[in-house]
């Protein structure tokens, strides 16, 4: 047996779960939003552990998965990836009902959202720290009472003149930024999976290099 591999085995399996939650807002009518792209990572993260997200009494769409795999070839980490059915300003509720249920701590919740203070199509990492005017993320921390919880950030842009933000977000794509959109997903879902299977340090090293 590859004892190092072995032993990143027995870690996450000690350490317990994973929640990774996108955020969005519900309805065909949002579906296709910026606000929403978390939820789109979080349905390939879903397409890509080849499971259902099917309703719960946390106020969302929910599944059990393994996802990526650990050094040696050991299956990856167990996570509950979710999508919220509430609004975005009320992330709060759900996430924090789904982390009691499965009795996973804020370190180990990974947010997967909108950024428009990164880029668009540039993906970024980070541990805790302020929410940017993101509703979805102040009412998680509200809700958690704590801002220690991991973020992929996924980066939209700022909006052209003087369009309101409140406006760009909840605006579809537009036709050339969805010709990238798949990229940048898989972008998205690639960093989520190597934050849990190696770490923050390692996925931030891979998507903030130059």
């Amino acid at each position: 047996m590859n004892t190092t591999g072995g032993a990143a085995y027995l870690s996450v399996v000690t350490d317990g779960p994973w929640a990774i939650v996108g955020l969005g807002n519900p309805g065909p009518t949002y579906a296709g939003n910026r606000h929403n792209v978390g939820a789109m990572v979080l349905d390939e993260l879903a397409r890509r552990a080849q499971v259902s997200l099917k309703a719960h009494k946390a106020r969302a769409v929910v599944a059990s998965a393994r996802l990526g795999m650990l050094p040696g070839g050991f299956p990856g980490p167990a996570v509950i990836l979710a999508v919220p059915n509430s609004y975005m300003n009320e992330s709060g509720g759900p996430t924090k009902s789904l982390l009691t249920f499965y009795s996973i701590p804020p370190e180990r919740l990974v947010v997967i959202h909108d950024e428009l203070d990164i880029p668009a199509g540039d993906v970024r990492l980070k541990l805790g720290g302020g929410e940017g005017g993101h509703n979805g993320l102040r009412s998680i921390s509200n809700s958690l009472g704590t801002k220690d919880y991991h973020r992929v950030r996924v980066g939209i842009g700022r909006p052209p003149g003087r369009m309101d933000p409140a406006d760009f977000v909840l605006r579809d794509f537009s036709p050339v930024e969805r010709k990238d959109l798949p990229f940048l997903i898989d972008d998205a879902a690639d960093a989520a999976e190597l934050l849990v299977t190696q770490g923050l340090l390692a996925a931030q090293q891979r998507f903030h290099s130059p």
